[in-house]
C-alpha cells in the first residue's frame, strides 16, 4: 500500500510489514548507507530464494545448492538482518536512527557463522562427527549469536526455551532422576546442533528455506498489487447489507488475507486498520470490534490452500503430501469460519443492529437468482478449466505448458481490459461516514485477475502435484508479472498513455515487495533455526522418551487429560513463541506421546490429527490473555484494553478450541474414513450444524437470550452431532475382540489394502513391558502367511499364544511398532450395526424443542415491548 505525502507529493511507503516491524518488533530502517543496505540485502535474499526454487539452476547447471547449503545461506541472510534491523535494546534506537557499528560487526559474525556450513561444506563432509577446534569455535559462536538474534527479533521467550534445552543437554547427569540422561560434552553439543542437520539446520529451517519464504513473498506481492484492498471491498459490498454486515465482511476479508499472509499479527495490523474502525462506526464496541478481527485473523492460518508456516512442517514431520494436509484441514477451517460469521450475527442481533443501505435494492427472487447463476458459473468454469487443461495435457503432453501459457496470458489481458472499464478501488478512509455500500458487481469486476495467481497455485499443488516450493514459485512469478503490467495495461485500455512511467512504477513495486517479503521472513527464519535447537536436544538426549513417561505418569494414562495437558502447554508456550516455533516444540515432545497413549487405550489416533491438534492451539495462543500478541495489535487500533480484547477474542475462538478435541475422537471431521459422497455430505452438514449450535450456546443468545437449561441442551446437542459414536458405542459396540490365535482365519476375509487392528504385548528395547493396539496394513497375497510376509511379519502359534516370529527391518510391521517375540493377544473385528448417525434424530428433536421455546419467548418479549 502506498500513499501521497501532501507536502512533498512523493510516494510514501506505508507497508504493512514496516508497520508490523515498528509497532510489534522494534525493527528499524536505518539512515544513509544503512538504509540502502537494509533495502538491498532483503531484495538479494528474495532473489536467492526465487533462484533456488526455480528450475533454472538445473536447466543451466549453475548455482545448484543442496538442501544443507541452501539452509546455511538462508540463515545467514536472516541472522544478518536480525542484527542490522533490530536494536539491541528496544526503545533506545528509533527506526530513523543509524545502525551502530557494533551491530554491523555482530551481523557479519552471525552471517559468517551461519554460512560456515556452505563455505566449508567439502571440508566438513570429510570429518563428520570429528570437528576441529575451528569448527567448535564457530559452532559455539553461532549458537550464542542465534540466541541473541532471536531475542532481538522475537523477544525473550523462545530464547529462554532454547537456552534451557542447551543447558539440559549439558547438565543431564545432574538433573532429577525422572528427566536425567548421560549428558553431552561441549564438543558433542556443538557438532550435533550446528555442524550437522539434526539441530539448527534441520527440518524446521529446511521448510522455512524451501516453502515458507516463497509464500510470504507471494503474499507481499498480492498486497502490493492491491489484492488486500480488493478482498476487503468485495467483502463489504457483498455482506455489508446484513445485520452487523461490516463485522461479517471483516471476518471474510481477514480470512482471505490471513490465508495469504499466514501470520495472525501481520493480518491484524493490515486488514484491521480498515475493518476495526468500520465495525466501530456501525455500533460495535471497541473491545468486540478488535476481538472479531483477532478471531478472524488467527483462523486464517488454519485455512487452505495457503496455511501458516507450520502446515508445511507437517509435510515433513507426518510424511504426507501438502495436498493431504489441505484435505484434512479444509472442513474444520470451513466450519470455524462459518461459526465466526454466525457469532458476529448473534452479536449484531444482541445490539439490535441493522445492515447498511445497498445502492440498488433487489427483490429476494433476484438475489436468489444471482446466487444460483454465480454458483452455476463457478461450477461450469471449474469443470471447463479442469477438463479443458486435462484435455490439452492428454493431447500435447509435455508441450501443454506452451499451449496453456498463452491461454493464461490472454485470460489475464482480457480480465485487465474488463477491469479497466471501471474506476479503480480507492483505499478506505476510516474517518469517512459509513452510510452506504459500493455496488457489488462493479467492485468484483475491478480485480478478478487477482484470482489467477491463486488459481495457478492451487492447480500446481492439487493437479500437477508439484512441490509446494515449485508451486509457490510459479504463482509468485505470475504475481510479479501482474504487479509490473496491470497499471500499464489499464492505461493502454483507457488510452491514458504514460506507459514507460507505469512500467517503471511496476518494477519499483516488485522490488519493494521483494524487500518487504524478506524483511517479514527475518523472524520466521531465526525462529525455525532456534526451534531446531529443541529438536536437536530431543535427538541428542532422548528426552522424548523421558517426556512420554513423565506425561503418562502425570495423566495417569488418561488420553483426555493428556490432550488437555498438551493444549495448555501449547497455549502457554504460544504466548511468547511464534506459531511455527511453538508447533515444532510441542509436536516434537508431545505428538508421539499422544499417539502412544491412544494406542495403549485402544484408540488409533492418526498422526496428522495430533499434529493439527497442536497446530490449532499454537495459533489460538495469539489471542490468549495475558500475552496474546494479535489482541495487543488489535487493541492498539481499536483503542480498547488489550486484556479485555484478548478475553473477548478467546470467547469467540472457543468454537475453534473444541474442534481439535472432536477430530481426535471423530476423524471423519478430517475427512478420514469416509465411505462415499453421502457420508461426506452428512459429515459436513452435521459438523456445520454442531458448530452453529455451539456458537449459540457460548454466546448466550439464539433467537433470544438463552436460559441455563437451554445452554446445557445446546451443548449436549453439539456433542452428539460432533461425536454420535460416543452414545452409539454404548448400545452397539463397534468392534469385537477375538483371541490372537484366530488371526490367520480372519486375515483370509480382509480385502487387500485394508488395515487390521491388533493388540500386542511384549518387552521393548528398553526392557519395559508394554501392551498396545497397532494398526497393520494388509497387502494382497496368496494366503494369510504370504500377506503377513509382505508386511514384513512372521507369526507362529505356541499353544494358546500367537508369537511374533520375525519382523523385517524397515517393513510396514516394524513401522507399526511390532517387535520380535511379542505376543498377539487379540485383534479387532468390526461389527455389523445400524449407522451411528441415527443419534442425530433425538439431537435434532431436542434442538427443535429449544428453538420452539425460544421463538415463543421472543414473541412474548416483542409483544411486551410494543407501546400500548
Amino acid at each position: 500500500m502506498t500513499g501521497k505525502d501532501p507536502n512533498s507529493g512523493d510516494s510514501v511507503e506505508t507497508s504493512a510489514v514496516d508497520q508490523f516491524l515498528k509497532t510489534e518488533t522494534g525493527g528499524r530502517a536505518g539512515t544513509g548507507y544503512a538504509a540502502v543496505l537494509l533495502f538491498i540485502i532483503p531484495v538479494v535474499w528474495s532473489l536467492f530464494q526465487l533462484w533456488i526454487a526455480s528450475p533454472l539452476p538445473y536447466i543451466f547447471e549453475i548455482g545448484v545448492f543442496n538442501s544443507t547449503e541452501a539452509r546455511s545461506i538462508h540463515l545467514a541472510f536472516a541472522s544478518f538482518l536480525a542484527f542490522a534491523a533490530f536494536p539491541m535494546i528496544k526503545g533506545r534506537h528509533d527506526t530513523s536512527n543509524a545502525v551502530p557499528f557494533y551491530d554491523w560487526i555482530l551481523a557479519l559474525l552471525a552471517a559468517f557463522s551461519s554460512a560456515y556450513l556452505y563455505i566449508f561444506y567439502e571440508e566438513l563432509s570429510t570429518r563428520p562427527g570429528a570437528p576441529i577446534l575451528q569448527d567448535l569455535i564457530i559452532a559455539m559462536l553461532g549458537l550464542v549469536l542465534l540466541l541473541e538474534a532471536t531475542r532481538r527479533a522475537l523477544g525473550l521467550p523462545l530464547t529462554i526455551v532454547a537456552a534451557v534445552f542447551i543447558f539440559y543437554s549439558l547438565a543431564g547427569p545432574y538433573m532429577p532422576d525422572v528427566i536425567s540422561h548421560g549428558g553431552a560434552s561441549l564438543q558433542k553439543l556443538a557438532s550435533h546442533q550446528w555442524l550437522g542437520t539434526e539441530g539448527v539446520f534441520g527440518v524446521a529451517l529446511g521448510v522455512s528455506t524451501s516453502f515458507v519464504f516463497l509464500f510470504v513473498l507471494f503474499g507481499a506481492l498480492l498486497e502490493r498489487a492491491g489484492a488486500g484492498n480488493y478482498f476487503i471491498k468485495v467483502a463489504y459490498a457483498s455482506l455489508g447489507h446484513m445485520k452487523g454486515g461490516p463485522a461479517k465482511a471483516a471476518v471474510v476479508s481477514s480470512g482471505l488475507s490471513g490465508i495469504i499472509s499466514g501470520s495472525s499479527i501481520a493480518n491484524v495490523v493490515t486488514t484491521g486498520t480498515f475493518t476495526i474502525p468500520l465495525m466501530k462506526r456501525v455500533g460495535f464496541p471497541a473491545t468486540k470490534a478488535g476481538a472479531v478481527e483477532v478471531a478472524a485473523s488467527t483462523n486464517g492460518q488454519l485455512t487452505p490452500p495457503v496455511m501458516g508456516a507450520a502446515a508445511f512442517l507437517m509435510v515433513e514431520y507426518v510424511g504426507i503430501s501438502y495436498l493431504e494436509v489441505m484435505k484434512h484441514a479444509i472442513l474444520p477451517a470451513m466450519i470455524s469460519y462459518i461459526a465466526l460469521i454466525y457469532i458476529v450475527h448473534l452479536e449484531a442481533c444482541k445490539l439490535n443492529m441493522q445492515g447498511l443501505e445497498q445502492p440498488n435494492k433487489r427483490t429476494l427472487a433476484q438475489r436468489m437468482l444471482t446466487w444460483v447463476f454465480m454458483l452455476l458459473g463457478l461450477s461450469v468454469l471449474t469443470l471447463a478449466v479442469y477438463y479443458g487443461i486435462g484435455w490439452t495435457k492428454a493431447v500435447f503432453g509435455d508441450a501443454a505448458a506452451w499451449v496453456l501459457g498463452p491461454a493464461l496470458l490472454a485470460i489475464y489481458i482480457g480480465l485487465v481490459g474488463y477491469a479497466a472499464q471501471f474506476p479503480d478501488l480507492e483505499e478506505d478512509d476510516p474517518a469517512d461516514a459509513m452510510d452506504k455500500l459500493p455496488p457489488l458487481g462493479r467492485t468484483v469486476k475491478t480485480g478478478l485477475y487477482y484470482l489467477l495467481p491463486v488459481v495457478v497455485l492451487i492447480w500446481c499443488l492439487t493437479v500437477e502435484r508439484f512441490s509446494p516450493q515449485l508451486s509457490a514459485f510459479w504463482a509468485t512469478m505470475l504475481m510479479v508479472f501482474i504487479v509490473v503490467t496491470q497499471v500499464p495495461l489499464k492505461n493502454l485500455f483507457r488510452k491514458k498513455g504514460k506507459l514507460p512511467a507505469a512500467f517503471k512504477q511496476g518494477g519499483v513495486d516488485v522490488v519493494r515487495s521483494l524487500a518487504t517479503g524478506a524483511r517479514n521472513m527475518i523472524g520466521i527464519g531465526v525462529a525455525t533455526a532456534t526451534a531446531g535447537i529443541v529438536v536437536g536436544t530431543v535427538t541428542l538426549t532422548g528426552v522424548g522418551l523421558v517426556m512420554a513417561q513423565f506425561v503418562e505418569f502425570i495423566s495417569g494414562g488418561n488420553l483426555m487429560l493428556m490432550l488437555i495437558f498438551t493444549a495448555v502447554i501449547s497455549l502457554i508456550l504460544g504466548m511468547g513463541l511464534p506459531t511455527t516455533a511453538n508447533y515444532i516444540v510441542v509436536s516434537t515432545l508431545m505428538a508421539p506421546v499422544i499417539v502412544t497413549l491412544g494406542a495403549q487405550s485402544g484408540l488409533i489416533v492418526p498422526l496428522i490429527a495430533v499434529h493439527l491438534f497442536v497446530f490449532y492451539f499454537g495459533i489460538l495462543a495469539d489471542d490468549t490473555p495475558p500475552v496474546g500478541l494479535a489482541a495487543y495489535a488489535a487493541a492498539a487500533i481499536s483503542g480498547a484494553d488489550p486484556i479485555r480484547t484478548g478475553v473477548q477474542g478467546f470467547t469467540y475462538d472457543i468454537r475453534t478450541a473444541i474442534l481439535p478435541f472432536m477430530f481426535i475422537f471423530n476423524t471423519q471431521l478430517l475427512l478420514i474414513g469416509l465411505t462415499g459422497w453421502f457420508d461426506l455430505l452428512v459429515t459436513i452438514a452435521s459438523a456445520v450444524t454442531a458448530m452453529l449450535v455451539f456458537s449459540a450456546a457460548t454466546q448466550g443468545f439464539w433467537f433470544t437470550h438463552t436460559r441455563w437449561w437451554e445452554t446445557l441442551g445446546l451443548l449436549l446437542i453439539t456433542f452428539t452431532l460432533f461425536r454420535p459414536g460416543f452414545w452409539w458405542d454404548m448400545v452397539y459396540p463397534p468392534v469385537e475382540n477375538r483371541p490372537g490365535t484366530e488371526i490367520m482365519e480372519y486375515i483370509e476375509t480382509v480385502p487387500a489394502g485394508e488395515d487390521i487392528v491388533i493388540k500386542a504385548s511384549g518387552t521393548t528395547i528398553d526392557g519395559d513391558e508394554k501392551s498396545t493396539f497397532l494398526q497393520l496394513p494388509l497387502p494382497a497375497g496368496e494366503n494369510p502367511e504370504a500377506r503377513l510376509q509382505e508386511s514384513g511379519l512372521g507369526l507362529r502359534q505356541d499353544g494358546d499364544q500367537m508369537i511374533v516370529d520375525f519382523v523385517s527391518y524397515g517393513s510396514v510391521a516394524e513401522n507399526a511398532g511390532l517387535y520380535f517375540d511379542w505376543t498377539i493377544d487379540a485383534f479387532q473385528v468390526p461389527q455389523e450395526r445400524p449407522p451411528k448417525e441415527l443419534m442425530f434424530i433425538p439431537a435434532l428433536i431436542l434442538l427443535g424443542l429449544v428453538a420452539f421455546g425460544q421463538l415463543r419467548r421472543r414473541a412474548r418479549e416483542e409483544e411486551t415491548a410494543q407501546p400500548v
